[in-house]
């Protein structure tokens, strides 16, 4: 056998281990209720006055008469900045560093990212309610210019998921109610960034990896109202994806090379429990407030475990469980008019020790504020925007490439900053 194909094995899982912490990062999308956005998710599991309640608490559909159904989506407008602190790279054989230069790789974001949402619920009897969720729960997509400094780190992200939940609730009384749903979700995952060549004054080489999975959750929650106030607690699983595709790896010269190719890949994902706890207290017969709580079980997102025919690769990512707290309120102005407003804050799971710029994230605070209109008995139109705020981070990110005496690492030093802006609206329709 020959050298090249003695090497194969350990390359490969050299290289498989660099690509993949790019799964990293918040990217668990709160965006999913245009109304729910003007007071900044604090209706949660309590309002129970919108069919996008389906989605936070399937048990309060039983505030909802008839049939009603509400379409409509966000507009997210992100932005991130990156700027060098002095990334560095080894050459193997050699004591120091080599500088990695490249611009700051631009604003990785679309100007314009569309999250759309459909919810509709039907009252059977005066005791049971169905309901029918579709969303987008989890996402994110950002690509960077090919000569970023960053590009060892990630190059290009995307990861799509859609989300279809049928549900159901059920009065236990004219004040308790009980409701859960199916979660069946897809997801699709790219992701790309550039490989060093042993010699820095080569060109790179080139990685990506791509897959998709299907899977089956479950949620329930329970809604109790005692006239003036609401109280509601939902649970959402765990879900358990088990992506398939496949690795392309490209470019790479001399003793590497004989790394290059696509190959069948797999890899585990797990995206968190989420567990929410909301209340809603009618303050005047106009005037209502609303706080809400969540807890995300990040923590079983360790590490990201890439399997091919050459062998495994594991890069630990130990994310933190995490949670968002927010409050707001909403005024009716006349019959026809409601306004409403309301801040979050919402704690990153991201562990310092291992940020990566694939997905430029930090503690976030959001403003909102919004209206509906009731054009009539049996339409309303919702409107919201929301600015959130994202704490700067300052990124250390080592990666290591290629078995010894052939070992290159990468170690990206970056600042990163952004923030957000969201543009939200919806048609509420009642039958």
């Amino acid at each position: 056998m020959s050298l090249s194909r003695r090497l194969l094995p350990l390359l490969l899982s050299g290289v498989l281990a660099a690509p993949v912490p790019a799964l990293a990062g918040g990217f668990y999308l709160q965006e999913q209720s245009p109304k729910e956005t003007g007071r900044a998710l604090s209706g949660g599991a309590a309002a129970g006055d919108d069919p996008s309640t389906i989605y936070f608490n399937p048990a309060a559909m039983t505030q909802l008469s008839g049939i009603q159904t509400s379409v409509g989506g966000i507009i997210l407008s992100a932005t991130a900045q990156q700027s060098n602190r002095g990334s560095t790279r080894s050459v193997p054989g050699l004591p120091t560093s080599a500088p990695v230069t490249g611009n700051d790789g631009g604003n990785p974001f679309a100007k314009i990212i569309p999250i759309p949402s459909f919810y509709a619920t039907a009252q059977v009897s005066d005791r049971l309610w169905l309901g029918l969720g579709v969303n987008a729960p989890f996402g994110l997509k950002l690509d960077y210019d090919e000569s970023y400094f960053g590009r060892y780190d990630s190059l290009h992200t995307d990861l799509k998921t859609y989300n279809i939940q049928p549900s159901a609730a059920y009065k236990l009384s004219d004040d308790l109610s009980i409701g859960g749903g199916v979660d069946v979700q897809y997801v699709k995952v790219t992701l790309t960034n550039a490989l060093p060549q042993l010699s820095p004054l080569l060109a790179d080489g080139h990685a990506s990896i791509e897959g998709d999975d299907l899977s089956v959750g479950w949620n329930a929650g329970l809604f109790y109202t005692s006239g003036d106030t609401n109280f509601g607690v939902h649970y959402r699983s765990r879900m358990t994806h088990k992506l398939k595709g496949e690795q392309e790896i490209s470019g790479l010269l001399g003793p590497l090379a004989a790394a290059n190719g696509t190959f069948a890949a797999n890899a585990p994902l797990e995206l968190p429990d989420i567990v929410t706890v909301s209340m809603m207290h009618r303050l005047t017969p106009k005037l209502r407030a609303m706080l809400t709580a969540r807890w995300y079980n990040w923590s079983v997102f360790k590490a990201i475990t890439i399997n091919t025919a050459t062998g495994t690769s594991v890069k630990d990512m130990h994310y933190h469980d995490s949670y968002s707290v927010s409050a707001g309120g909403e005024y009716d102005v006349s019959d026809r008019l409601t306004l409403r407003a309301g801040t979050m804050f919402d704690r990153t799971p991201t562990n310092p020790q291992f940020l990566t710029t694939r997905v430029p994230d930090g503690d976030r605070v959001w403003l909102s504020g919004g209206a509906t209109w009731n054009m009539s008995a049996a339409l309303a139109l919702n409107l919201s925007y929301a600015h959130t705020f994202v704490e700067k981070a300052n990124i250390i990110r080592p990666d290591h490439y290629y078995p010894a005496p052939a070992t290159v690492t990468t170690t990206t030093l970056s600042s990163a900053s952004g923030n957000a802006d969201q543009l939200a609206a919806s048609l509420t329709i009642r039958f």
